[in-house]
Protein backbone atom coordinates (compact mmCIF):
# COMPACT_ATOMS: atom_id res chain seq x y z
CA UNK A 1 0.00 0.00 0.00
CA UNK A 2 1.41 3.38 -1.02
CA UNK A 3 1.26 6.27 1.46
CA UNK A 4 0.92 9.95 0.61
CA UNK A 5 2.16 12.65 2.97
CA UNK A 6 3.49 16.19 2.57
CA UNK A 7 5.77 17.97 5.08
CA UNK A 8 3.63 21.13 4.89
CA UNK A 9 1.01 19.21 6.88
CA UNK A 10 3.19 19.71 9.98
CA UNK A 11 2.98 23.53 9.73
CA UNK A 12 -0.51 23.79 11.22
CA UNK A 13 -0.18 23.98 15.01
CA UNK A 14 -3.35 25.43 16.58
CA UNK A 15 -2.90 26.87 20.05
CA UNK A 16 -6.17 26.23 21.86
CA UNK A 17 -9.86 25.56 21.66
CA UNK A 18 -12.84 25.92 23.97
CA UNK A 19 -14.35 22.88 25.68
CA UNK A 20 -17.27 23.25 28.11
CA UNK A 21 -16.35 26.84 28.76
CA UNK A 22 -12.65 26.17 29.32
CA UNK A 23 -9.66 27.10 27.20
CA UNK A 24 -7.74 23.84 26.64
CA UNK A 25 -4.68 22.79 24.69
CA UNK A 26 -5.53 21.73 21.16
CA UNK A 27 -5.62 17.98 20.54
CA UNK A 28 -5.03 18.20 16.77
CA UNK A 29 -1.24 18.59 16.94
CA UNK A 30 1.60 17.83 14.48
CA UNK A 31 2.74 14.93 16.68
CA UNK A 32 -0.30 13.00 15.46
CA UNK A 33 1.12 12.94 11.95
CA UNK A 34 4.58 12.03 13.23
CA UNK A 35 3.19 8.99 15.05
CA UNK A 36 1.24 7.80 12.01
CA UNK A 37 4.15 8.42 9.66
CA UNK A 38 6.44 6.43 11.95
CA UNK A 39 4.06 3.47 11.83
CA UNK A 40 4.08 3.59 8.02
CA UNK A 41 7.86 3.65 7.98
CA UNK A 42 8.05 0.75 10.44
CA UNK A 43 5.70 -1.21 8.17
CA UNK A 44 8.02 -0.65 5.22
CA UNK A 45 5.43 1.25 3.20
CA UNK A 46 6.51 3.54 0.36
CA UNK A 47 5.83 7.18 1.28
CA UNK A 48 5.28 9.72 -1.49
CA UNK A 49 5.03 13.53 -1.48
CA UNK A 50 2.08 14.60 -3.66
CA UNK A 51 2.03 17.52 -6.09
CA UNK A 52 -0.27 20.50 -5.34
CA UNK A 53 -3.98 19.70 -5.54
CA UNK A 54 -5.95 20.35 -8.69
CA UNK A 55 -7.87 23.60 -8.34
CA UNK A 56 -10.82 22.43 -10.42
CA UNK A 57 -11.17 19.33 -8.25
CA UNK A 58 -11.18 21.38 -5.04
CA UNK A 59 -13.74 23.78 -6.50
CA UNK A 60 -15.96 20.81 -7.35
CA UNK A 61 -16.05 19.98 -3.63
CA UNK A 62 -15.67 23.39 -1.97
CA UNK A 63 -17.07 26.87 -2.61
CA UNK A 64 -14.40 29.01 -4.35
CA UNK A 65 -15.12 31.88 -1.95
CA UNK A 66 -14.38 29.57 0.97
CA UNK A 67 -11.14 28.39 -0.62
CA UNK A 68 -10.13 32.02 -1.06
CA UNK A 69 -10.97 32.68 2.59
CA UNK A 70 -8.65 29.88 3.69
CA UNK A 71 -5.84 31.17 1.50
CA UNK A 72 -6.11 34.90 2.13
CA UNK A 73 -7.78 35.71 5.43
CA UNK A 74 -4.95 35.34 7.93
CA UNK A 75 -2.91 38.32 6.72
CA UNK A 76 -6.03 40.48 6.84
CA UNK A 77 -6.83 39.17 10.33
CA UNK A 78 -3.37 40.04 11.68
CA UNK A 79 -3.87 43.63 10.48
CA UNK A 80 -6.91 44.07 12.74
CA UNK A 81 -6.31 46.04 15.96
CA UNK A 82 -5.43 43.76 18.91
CA UNK A 83 -5.93 40.60 16.82
CA UNK A 84 -4.82 37.24 18.17
CA UNK A 85 -2.38 35.00 16.37
CA UNK A 86 -5.17 32.82 14.95
CA UNK A 87 -8.56 33.43 13.39
CA UNK A 88 -11.18 32.25 15.88
CA UNK A 89 -14.81 33.32 15.40
CA UNK A 90 -16.72 35.13 18.11
CA UNK A 91 -20.10 35.18 16.35
CA UNK A 92 -21.97 32.89 13.97
CA UNK A 93 -25.09 33.66 11.92
CA UNK A 94 -28.16 32.33 13.69
CA UNK A 95 -31.14 30.72 11.93
CA UNK A 96 -33.06 33.96 12.44
CA UNK A 97 -30.31 35.95 10.71
CA UNK A 98 -30.15 33.47 7.85
CA UNK A 99 -33.93 33.58 7.42
CA UNK A 100 -33.66 37.36 7.07
CA UNK A 101 -31.02 37.28 4.35
CA UNK A 102 -27.82 37.28 6.41
CA UNK A 103 -24.60 37.75 4.49
CA UNK A 104 -20.95 38.04 5.48
CA UNK A 105 -19.21 41.31 4.71
CA UNK A 106 -16.28 42.14 6.95
CA UNK A 107 -13.60 39.71 8.08
CA UNK A 108 -15.06 39.04 11.53
CA UNK A 109 -18.37 38.19 9.87
CA UNK A 110 -16.63 35.96 7.31
CA UNK A 111 -14.82 34.14 10.10
CA UNK A 112 -18.12 33.32 11.78
CA UNK A 113 -19.63 32.39 8.41
CA UNK A 114 -16.87 30.00 7.32
CA UNK A 115 -15.79 28.54 10.69
CA UNK A 116 -18.43 26.45 12.42
CA UNK A 117 -16.83 26.41 15.88
CA UNK A 118 -13.76 27.36 17.90
CA UNK A 119 -11.95 24.08 17.16
CA UNK A 120 -10.80 25.15 13.69
CA UNK A 121 -8.57 28.17 14.26
CA UNK A 122 -6.69 29.46 11.24
CA UNK A 123 -3.02 30.26 11.82
CA UNK A 124 -0.38 31.62 9.47
CA UNK A 125 0.31 28.20 7.90
CA UNK A 126 -3.07 26.49 8.24
CA UNK A 127 -3.92 26.94 4.59
CA UNK A 128 -0.67 25.30 3.45
CA UNK A 129 -1.28 22.31 5.70
CA UNK A 130 -4.92 21.90 4.67
CA UNK A 131 -4.21 22.13 0.95
CA UNK A 132 -1.32 19.66 1.33
CA UNK A 133 -3.66 17.21 3.06
CA UNK A 134 -6.16 17.53 0.22
CA UNK A 135 -3.32 16.91 -2.22
CA UNK A 136 -2.61 13.62 -0.44
CA UNK A 137 -6.25 12.57 -0.84
CA UNK A 138 -6.20 13.40 -4.54
CA UNK A 139 -2.90 11.59 -5.11
CA UNK A 140 -4.13 8.47 -3.31
CA UNK A 141 -7.27 8.47 -5.46
CA UNK A 142 -5.17 8.76 -8.61
CA UNK A 143 -3.02 5.85 -7.47
CA UNK A 144 -6.15 3.72 -7.07
CA UNK A 145 -7.41 4.88 -10.46
CA UNK A 146 -4.08 3.70 -11.89
CA UNK A 147 -4.76 0.19 -10.62
CA UNK A 148 -3.65 0.01 -6.98
CA UNK A 149 -5.97 -2.01 -4.77
CA UNK A 150 -5.56 0.51 -1.92
CA UNK A 151 -3.70 3.72 -1.06
CA UNK A 152 -3.41 5.59 2.24
CA UNK A 153 -3.62 9.37 2.39
CA UNK A 154 -2.09 10.43 5.72
CA UNK A 155 -4.30 13.51 5.83
CA UNK A 156 -3.61 15.93 8.64
CA UNK A 157 -5.46 18.15 9.38
CA UNK A 158 -8.42 15.78 9.04
CA UNK A 159 -11.38 16.63 6.88
CA UNK A 160 -14.73 14.92 7.45
CA UNK A 161 -16.35 17.79 9.41
CA UNK A 162 -15.64 20.33 6.64
CA UNK A 163 -18.66 21.34 4.55
CA UNK A 164 -18.48 22.84 1.09
CA UNK A 165 -18.06 26.33 2.54
CA UNK A 166 -17.34 25.81 6.23
CA UNK A 167 -14.60 24.43 8.47
CA UNK A 168 -15.38 22.70 11.74
CA UNK A 169 -14.12 20.17 14.26
CA UNK A 170 -10.40 20.53 13.38
CA UNK A 171 -11.25 20.09 9.66
CA UNK A 172 -10.74 22.61 6.82
CA UNK A 173 -10.91 20.73 3.50
CA UNK A 174 -12.92 17.53 3.23
CA UNK A 175 -10.26 15.03 2.21
CA UNK A 176 -12.66 12.08 1.94
CA UNK A 177 -14.94 14.09 -0.34
CA UNK A 178 -11.94 15.19 -2.43
CA UNK A 179 -10.94 11.54 -2.84
CA UNK A 180 -14.49 10.50 -3.76
CA UNK A 181 -14.83 13.30 -6.29
CA UNK A 182 -11.42 12.47 -7.77
CA UNK A 183 -12.55 8.87 -8.24
CA UNK A 184 -15.77 10.00 -9.90
CA UNK A 185 -13.92 12.39 -12.22
CA UNK A 186 -11.49 9.59 -13.02
CA UNK A 187 -14.29 7.43 -14.42
CA UNK A 188 -15.59 5.53 -11.38
CA UNK A 189 -19.37 5.41 -11.75
CA UNK A 190 -20.38 4.85 -8.11
CA UNK A 191 -18.39 5.53 -4.96
CA UNK A 192 -19.13 4.63 -1.34
CA UNK A 193 -17.66 6.51 1.61
CA UNK A 194 -17.43 4.58 4.88
CA UNK A 195 -16.56 6.78 7.85
CA UNK A 196 -15.50 4.93 11.03
CA UNK A 197 -14.23 7.95 12.96
CA UNK A 198 -15.86 8.27 16.38
CA UNK A 199 -17.57 11.49 15.26
CA UNK A 200 -20.24 11.77 12.61
CA UNK A 201 -18.90 12.72 9.17
CA UNK A 202 -21.28 15.65 8.94
CA UNK A 203 -19.33 17.57 6.32
CA UNK A 204 -19.14 14.58 4.00
CA UNK A 205 -22.85 13.97 4.49
CA UNK A 206 -23.55 17.61 3.66
CA UNK A 207 -21.42 17.68 0.51
CA UNK A 208 -23.09 14.59 -0.98
CA UNK A 209 -26.57 15.11 0.53
CA UNK A 210 -28.34 15.49 -2.82
CA UNK A 211 -26.21 13.11 -4.88
CA UNK A 212 -27.12 9.54 -5.72
CA UNK A 213 -23.74 8.54 -7.18
CA UNK A 214 -21.93 8.66 -3.79
CA UNK A 215 -23.19 6.63 -0.83
CA UNK A 216 -22.13 8.05 2.54
CA UNK A 217 -22.12 5.74 5.59
CA UNK A 218 -21.01 6.91 9.04
CA UNK A 219 -20.50 4.85 12.22
CA UNK A 220 -20.13 7.20 15.17
CA UNK A 221 -21.07 8.25 18.69
CA UNK A 222 -24.67 9.36 19.19
CA UNK A 223 -24.87 13.12 18.48
CA UNK A 224 -27.24 13.54 21.43
CA UNK A 225 -24.08 13.26 23.53
CA UNK A 226 -21.16 13.89 21.19
CA UNK A 227 -19.88 16.24 18.49
CA UNK A 228 -21.26 17.44 16.07
CA UNK A 229 -24.40 17.46 18.25
CA UNK A 230 -26.93 18.64 15.64
CA UNK A 231 -26.74 15.94 12.94
CA UNK A 232 -25.76 12.31 12.61
CA UNK A 233 -29.04 10.60 13.41
CA UNK A 234 -30.43 7.52 11.70
CA UNK A 235 -33.33 9.32 10.02
CA UNK A 236 -31.03 11.54 7.91
CA UNK A 237 -31.16 9.77 4.54
CA UNK A 238 -30.35 12.44 1.92
CA UNK A 239 -32.60 14.48 -0.36
CA UNK A 240 -33.58 14.68 -4.03
CA UNK A 241 -31.40 12.37 -6.14
CA UNK A 242 -29.47 11.56 -2.96
CA UNK A 243 -32.46 10.31 -0.99
CA UNK A 244 -31.51 6.94 0.51
CA UNK A 245 -27.80 7.45 -0.28
CA UNK A 246 -26.88 8.45 3.28
CA UNK A 247 -26.77 6.06 6.23
CA UNK A 248 -25.96 7.01 9.83
CA UNK A 249 -25.28 4.36 12.46
CA UNK A 250 -25.05 6.20 15.80
CA UNK A 251 -23.79 4.31 18.87
CA UNK A 252 -24.30 4.73 22.60
CA UNK A 253 -21.56 6.03 24.86
CA UNK A 254 -19.22 3.25 25.95
CA UNK A 255 -19.90 0.96 22.98
CA UNK A 256 -17.13 -1.65 22.75
CA UNK A 257 -15.77 -3.80 19.92
CA UNK A 258 -18.85 -6.00 19.49
CA UNK A 259 -21.34 -3.16 19.01
CA UNK A 260 -18.95 -1.10 16.90
CA UNK A 261 -18.13 -3.99 14.57
CA UNK A 262 -21.82 -4.87 14.28
CA UNK A 263 -22.53 -1.31 13.10
CA UNK A 264 -19.66 -1.54 10.61
CA UNK A 265 -21.14 -4.82 9.34
CA UNK A 266 -24.47 -3.03 8.82
CA UNK A 267 -22.68 -0.29 6.91
CA UNK A 268 -20.86 -2.83 4.78
CA UNK A 269 -24.15 -4.53 3.96
CA UNK A 270 -25.53 -1.20 2.73
CA UNK A 271 -22.38 -0.66 0.66
CA UNK A 272 -22.71 -4.08 -0.96
CA UNK A 273 -26.34 -3.31 -1.80
CA UNK A 274 -25.27 0.01 -3.38
CA UNK A 275 -22.81 -1.90 -5.59
CA UNK A 276 -20.09 0.77 -5.79
CA UNK A 277 -17.06 0.54 -8.01
CA UNK A 278 -14.67 2.00 -5.41
CA UNK A 279 -14.54 2.89 -1.72
CA UNK A 280 -13.25 5.77 0.37
CA UNK A 281 -12.58 4.75 3.97
CA UNK A 282 -12.48 7.72 6.36
CA UNK A 283 -10.33 6.17 9.08
CA UNK A 284 -10.41 7.70 12.54
CA UNK A 285 -8.79 6.21 15.62
CA UNK A 286 -10.72 8.31 18.13
CA UNK A 287 -13.11 5.42 18.79
CA UNK A 288 -10.28 3.80 20.75
CA UNK A 289 -10.48 3.22 24.50
CA UNK A 290 -7.42 5.46 25.10
CA UNK A 291 -8.91 8.53 23.43
CA UNK A 292 -8.69 11.71 25.61
CA UNK A 293 -12.18 12.79 24.52
CA UNK A 294 -13.39 9.21 24.52
CA UNK A 295 -17.01 8.26 23.82
CA UNK A 296 -16.56 4.77 22.34
CA UNK A 297 -14.35 2.01 23.75
CA UNK A 298 -12.80 0.16 20.81
CA UNK A 299 -9.63 -1.90 21.26
CA UNK A 300 -6.63 -2.22 18.97
CA UNK A 301 -7.92 -5.67 18.04
CA UNK A 302 -11.22 -4.06 17.06
CA UNK A 303 -9.44 -1.87 14.51
CA UNK A 304 -7.63 -4.90 13.07
CA UNK A 305 -10.93 -6.75 12.71
CA UNK A 306 -12.56 -3.71 11.11
CA UNK A 307 -9.73 -3.60 8.57
CA UNK A 308 -10.29 -7.27 7.71
CA UNK A 309 -13.99 -6.65 7.14
CA UNK A 310 -13.51 -3.60 4.94
CA UNK A 311 -10.71 -5.21 2.91
CA UNK A 312 -12.97 -8.23 2.31
CA UNK A 313 -15.23 -6.01 0.18
CA UNK A 314 -12.58 -6.36 -2.50
CA UNK A 315 -13.10 -2.78 -3.70
CA UNK A 316 -10.37 -0.40 -4.85
CA UNK A 317 -9.99 1.73 -1.72
CA UNK A 318 -8.66 5.16 -0.80
CA UNK A 319 -8.04 5.49 2.94
CA UNK A 320 -8.07 9.04 4.31
CA UNK A 321 -6.94 9.72 7.87
CA UNK A 322 -9.45 11.43 10.13
CA UNK A 323 -9.29 11.82 13.93
CA UNK A 324 -7.54 10.06 16.75
CA UNK A 325 -5.89 12.17 19.44
CA UNK A 326 -4.26 9.64 21.76
CA UNK A 327 -0.87 10.41 20.22
CA UNK A 328 1.02 7.68 22.06
CA UNK A 329 -1.42 5.05 20.79
CA UNK A 330 -1.77 6.14 17.16
CA UNK A 331 1.23 4.31 15.73
CA UNK A 332 0.23 1.08 17.42
CA UNK A 333 -3.38 1.41 16.26
CA UNK A 334 -2.39 2.08 12.66
CA UNK A 335 0.01 -0.89 12.73
CA UNK A 336 -2.79 -3.18 13.91
CA UNK A 337 -5.14 -1.78 11.28
CA UNK A 338 -2.59 -2.32 8.50
CA UNK A 339 -1.93 -5.88 9.71
CA UNK A 340 -5.66 -6.59 9.60
CA UNK A 341 -5.94 -5.09 6.13
CA UNK A 342 -3.21 -7.37 4.83
CA UNK A 343 -4.92 -10.34 6.45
Amino acid sequence: MDVFFHPDQMLHAPQFFLMRGRVVHHFEVPARASALLGACQDAGLAIHEPPPPDRALLEAVHDPAYLAFLRESHAEWRALPDAGAEIVPNIHPTPEMLAQGARAGGLVARAGWHLADTACAIGAETDRAAFAAAACAEAAAKRVLAGATAAYALTRPPGHHAYAARAGGHCYLNNAAVAAEALRRGGVARVAVLDIDAHHGNGTQGIFWTRGDVLTVSVHGDPDGYYPWYVGRADERGAGPGEGANLNLPLARGTTDAGWLAAIDAGLAAIRAFRPDALVLALGFDACSEEPLGYLQVSADGFARAAERVAALGLPTVITQEGGYAVDALGRLLARFLAGWRG
